[in-house]
């Protein structure tokens, strides 16, 4: 009998760790109204031109216990490239460079989060222009969660990269001497949590 007793006691601990440990991780929308990609490329190797993308839509999976175990995935929309430059935001809207009417979204899915001496690199798979490669990008936050009087929780997180144009095969007509083959980009991501 008291066998069975601590038998039922132990399975009860455990049943109750795996439910605490569910419990650390939590499901969050990205906000497409309060998130955005900036890029910044190099102009006839003189200037740099700043762009922006809206439009980011996915979810973050977060594990509080171990970020290592957090997932990223989300599309943007490249219809929304902007520049400043009415004629420059037509042209990169067409086949020379994200073939909008081809590619309207562009997206991105983590493949691992790493931490190292609490400096957070996230790596993934980006699809571009239909190819598909691995990037790297250094994380800054996620910012403190607040939650507001009507019990919305939100959060956020900045990330910065560089990809090559010439390995997603964008832009090709155009050589590195007029638009630089490195595209520095940043992403700004409000996230609300489900």
């Amino acid at each position: 009998m008291r066998n069975r007793f601590l038998m039922a006691l132990a399975l009860a601990s455990a049943s109750l760790a795996s439910v605490s440990s569910f419990a650390q991780t939590s499901t969050w929308t990205i906000d497409p109204n309060h998130s955005s990609i900036n890029f910044e490329v190099r102009h006839l190797g003189v200037s740099n031109v700043h762009g922006s993308i809206g439009g980011i839509k996915g979810t973050v999976v977060y594990d509080e216990k171990d970020i290592t175990k957090s997932s990223v995935e989300n599309t943007a929309d490249t219809t929304s490239v902007a520049t400043g430059v009415e004629a420059r935001d037509k042209h990169l809207k067409s086949p020379d460079f994200f073939d909008v009417e081809k590619f309207p979204t562009l997206s991105f899915k983590s493949t691992s989060i790493s931490n190292t001496g609490g400096k957070l690199t996230l790596t993934g798979d980006l699809t571009l222009h239909g190819v598909t490669k691995s990037v790297t990008l250094d994380v800054d936050g996620p910012a403190p969660a607040q939650t507001d009087n009507k019990g919305k929780t939100r959060s956020g997180f900045s990330a910065s990269g560089k990809l090559k144009r010439s390995d997603f095969n964008f832009g090709s007509k155009f050589g590195s001497a007029m638009v630089g083959d490195d595209v520095k980009f940043s992403i700004d991501v409000e996230i609300d949590k489900q």
